[in-house]
């Protein structure tokens, strides 16, 4: 079964809120099984323009696992700490 890929890139707009976001979401990625593979590590863009400068990608079980996690009852209340303190886009994708 091919793993589910969680790709994220943000514009953090309140830091000290955010934080919350932070501490409280890795917990609950673990629950699901899913593991980070980067997040807001030193990168370089080499092509286009970067309205979002954090990037986090995360590694799931599988395709479906990704999904179960992010509409998961555990996740929503941390999910609104990040929306309420950020901007920017989420993906998840099939892996191969």
């Amino acid at each position: 079964m091919p793993a589910g890929y969680v790709i994220v890139q943000l514009k953090i707009t309140d830091p000290e809120n955010y934080n919350e976001y932070v501490q409280k979401v890795p917990e609950v990625i673990k629950k699901y099984g899913g593991e980070y593979l980067a997040r807001g590590g030193e990168h370089q863009v080499v092509e286009g323009v970067d309205k979002f400068p954090r990037i986090v990608i995360i590694k799931f079980p599988s395709y479906e696992k990704a999904l179960e996690w992010y509409n998961s009852e555990e996740y929503k209340p941390i999910k609104q700490i990040r929306l309420d303190n950020s901007e920017g886009i989420n993906i998840i994708i099939k892996g191969i």
